[in-house]
């Protein structure tokens, strides 16, 4: 069967079309900057490729130049929305209710709305993407893949926070997890790659969002995310973890708002405020220049990533292996140097030739004395989600 995956974000709508079991991509593409100028859909096939740069104003226009796209009489891939017989759609966020991937109902839309302010960013953007999907496939089933649902397995002490029982009894106040559909995609990969299912593992996702499991025999047993997408690691745009007192003194002594304080938690901090550009390449470059405060933003990105190494490490009692991945654990060079320096302690040892080679392939990074494999593993989260739809519905 063919499946349709789309990943809405709060500006872009990626997709990919799946021929199922078989996992081969038919087409992929992005829709990106919506509601900004200079807005831009690409068009991705096995014979073209082609972009269009124009005005793209809501999620519901951008999904119907897919669908435009998708059946184009000359350069489509299908020749009605019938020819779709499964949606699935990434949703950040599933709180305790949602364990595992779901076909999408009324009930569950409503849970996803109403889950919407734990994840501002993301839910209200992955349910315009199902309502809309339901307008324009009317004949398709839409299955939910949540982000959450891959930590349902982590354990009681480290969910919970250390504040009165009632606030997880009553308002469901604990740690969830995020990223979970590529922490789960490329933890198994490392678990073949390896060739050992007991092993103790931690994937590290950076991407303008960021996070960190430790995957103890296949199962997320902690991450860095917690209540929602917001701390931990140093992001693009967030800060991570901050003292909750900082937040009071905002409010209390400098006068900002709450609301003021979230924005600036959440949009204007991380990378961007320490440095004024939220990419990091951009950041490499600058600090290739002589850019103290691009400089120190990349220590300070690295230094945290080696805290939680240690932690999982001691939580797992081992470790055969930390994972790379997503757009800067990918592609980046220097942060993944800067994480793996001085970690002989631990049994990490980078190999910095093998470090420096691109490959869109599985690689292990590591020198031939590493007691622990550095391996830079490309996620795929469209494919995930396009293999849980098709389990679903086919179990």
């Amino acid at each position: 069967m063919q499946i349709l995956v789309l990943n809405s974000g709060s500006s872009s709508i990626k997709f990919q079309l799946f021929f199922m079991p078989e996992a081969k991509v038919i087409c992929s593409g992005m829709v990106e900057r919506i509601g900004l100028e200079n807005a831009k859909i690409s068009f991705k096939t096995e014979q073209n490729e082609r972009e269009e740069v124009g005005t793209i104003n809501t999620h519901k226009e951008g999904l119907q130049l897919v669908a435009k796209y998708l059946m184009d009489e000359e350069q489509g891939v299908i020749k009605s929305a019938s020819e779709i017989k499964v949606v699935g759609h990434r949703v950040v966020h599933g709180g305790s209710t949602f364990a595992k991937t779901v076909e999408v109902n009324q009930e569950v839309k409503q849970k996803i709305k109403k889950l919407s302010a734990l994840a501002p960013l993301h839910n209200p953007a992955n349910l315009e993407g199902i309502l809309v999907a339901e307008e324009i496939f009317t004949t398709a089933k839409q299955v939910a893949v949540f982000d959450t649902a891959f930590h349902q397995t982590i354990p009681i002490e480290a969910y919970k926070y250390a504040i009165p029982n009632k606030f997880l009894k009553e308002n469901n106040i604990r740690l969830y997890g995020f990223h979970g559909t590529s922490h789960k995609y490329v933890s198994e990969k490392a678990v073949k790659y390896l060739g050992k299912e007991n092993s103790n593992i931690i994937t590290i996702h950076l991407g303008n969002g960021c996070s960190m499991t430790a995957v103890k025999n296949g199962k997320s047993i902690d991450h860095t995310l917690g209540f929602a997408p917001m701390n931990g690691l140093i992001m693009g745009t967030r800060s991570g973890d901050i003292d909750p007192a900082v937040i009071f003194y905002m409010v209390n002594t400098l006068g900002y708002s709450l609301d003021e304080v979230n924005a600036l938690l959440q949009k204007e901090s991380g990378m961007l405020g320490l440095t004024g550009y939220s990419d990091l390449r951009d950041i490499e470059s600058e600090a290739e220049k002589g850019n103290t405060d691009c400089s120190l933003a990349l220590t300070m990105n690295a230094y945290r990533i080696k805290k939680f190494i240690g932690s999982y490490a001691a939580v797992m009692n081992g470790l055969d292996a930390i994972v790379f991945t997503a757009g800067i654990g990918e592609n980046s060079n220097v942060i993944r140097g800067l994480v793996c320096e001085n970690q002989e302690f631990l049994g990490i040892q980078l190999d910095k030739g093998k470090n420096n080679i691109r490959s869109k392939e599985i690689r292990d990074i590591s020198a031939p004395s590493s007691k622990v494999k550095i391996l830079v593993i490309p996620t795929d989260e469209e494919l995930e989600i396009a293999k849980q739809s098709f389990e679903l519905l086919n179990s």
